[in-house]
């Protein structure tokens, strides 16, 4: 029986690169080789106080998030940002994992264009079952990247280091989200699959019962296909052009106007029964995506 996992916290780059044994180069930032380390470490919770991709070139790593397990499969890029623990077993502990990456302290982009548009790489907040795998390319063009950063930080540290170093990070990222949109693109089955079980799930929504749970969410129907919040979004909206929330805002608004064409339903009954706490809610909803107010839409869709 495995003993319970230790729990380190990575607030820093030099707590994790201690933890390694590895040098510390620049305090917010490195580039990392571990096989390079001269420390083993195995069965761990990490508790991320930075962001962190890395490079898988071996296959004899297990993460965890939560009790999930993931495939973590030769070629796969992972990405952590602040806030996430992740669990790491490695299957055979004595070999250095061959495992590249990229680590920098939030402290590091403060001022810089990469601070005011890190929200908007949404892969740091997908779960690590959906990765990215690279092609053999993708790969050299993730190292090309590595490397630049990695020249930077061995330069001595001037009043420009931040900003170059910053500026070389931010290609990285635009690469990712390049590599996301690409795997998107070439898993279309897959995804196709997927947002029928949505669709599915949206259509029984109501008569499942799920009504007195509230208003339809994207992160109910995440969770009905197995993805992340962050990662179902991106995907519906990559392949249908609209939000998952326009989506689910179009289908509870069609679902009113069916009970208030065909029934005299009060209009606060009906919010209620779609799920709003409070009608106005549901009356805010239902004018910005008709166009109307509901009792303006019964008025005209009354029957003579």
């Amino acid at each position: 029986m495995k003993p319970n996992p230790a729990t380190v916290i990575l607030d820093s780059i030099d707590a994790y690169n201690k933890l390694y044994g590895l040098e510390t180069r620049h305090p917010l930032v490195t580039v990392l080789d571990l096989k390079e380390a001269t420390r083993s470490v195995n069965h761990v919770l990490m508790d991320y106080g930075v962001y962190a991709l890395y490079l898988k070139n071996d296959t004899n790593c297990v993460l965890r998030y939560g009790r999930q397990p993931y495939d973590y499969q030769e070629g796969t890029v992972v990405s952590f940002s602040p806030g996430q623990i992740i669990g790491v077993e490695y299957e055979k502990a004595e070999l250095a994992p061959d495992v590249v990456g990229l680590m920098f302290h939030p402290d590091l982009i403060y001022g810089t264009p990469l601070g005011a548009r890190i929200r908007d790489y949404a892969f740091f907040d997908y779960s690590q079952r959906e990765a990215v795998h690279l092609s053999l390319d993708e790969r050299a063009l993730f190292m090309e990247c590595l490397a630049r950063i990695k020249e930077e930080i061995c330069h001595p540290v001037d009043r420009h280091t931040a900003g170059i170093v910053a500026s070389h990070i931010q290609l990285l990222l635009d690469y990712m989200t390049r590599f996301y949109e690409r795997q998107f693109i070439t898993r279309r089955k897959v995804n196709s699959d997927l947002l029928s079980r949505f669709h599915e799930a949206l259509r029984s929504y109501y008569s499942n019962g799920h009504g007195s749970e509230g208003v339809p969410t994207v992160n109910h129907f995440a969770g009905v296909v197995n993805l992340s919040p962050g990662y179902f979004g991106d995907l519906v909206k990559k392949e249908t052009g609209r939000t998952a929330q326009e989506i689910i805002s179009l289908h509870v608004v069609e679902c009113a106007k069916d009970r208030l064409s065909l029934t005299d339903d009060d209009i606060s009954q009906i919010a209620y029964d779609l799920g709003f706490e409070y009608p106005q809610h549901f009356s805010r909803m239902f004018r910005r995506v008709a166009g109307t107010t509901p009792t303006q839409f019964r008025d005209r869709h009354r029957p003579c």
